[in-house]
């Protein structure tokens, strides 16, 4: 039985508000309290995720980061620096940007 995406927002709300808190009332940097709000906000936004999509088929633009792959992804940025296709992306942005202005 798929959750009412509505619910899943709400517990993904509450999750983050959770994590705040324990963020802001930390007892040292290895507090169980903020990891384990900190996985409560992933599985959340996972039930979210599915529920938005069973119900209308979209999700969300984020993505959740895996701190098991953070040290590659950290690996993959550091080369794109190098990629000129990059900069010009870039340049690219940043010419859109100066048009609104």
């Amino acid at each position: 039985m798929t959750m009412d995406p509505r619910v899943a927002l709400n517990a993904l709300t509450n999750a983050l508000e959770e994590h705040l808190s324990a963020s802001m009332n930390r007892r040292g940097d290895e507090d169980p309290a903020v990891e384990s709000a900190f996985y409560n906000i992933s599985d959340a936004f996972e039930a979210y995720e599915d529920a938005l999509f069973a119900a209308s088929g979209e999700v969300t633009p984020l993505d959740l980061y895996d701190e098991e792959d953070g040290e590659d992804d950290l690996d993959e940025d550091e080369d794109s620096e190098d990629d000129p296709d990059l900069d010009s992306e870039e340049e690219i942005y940043e010419d859109e940007e100066e048009e609104q202005r």
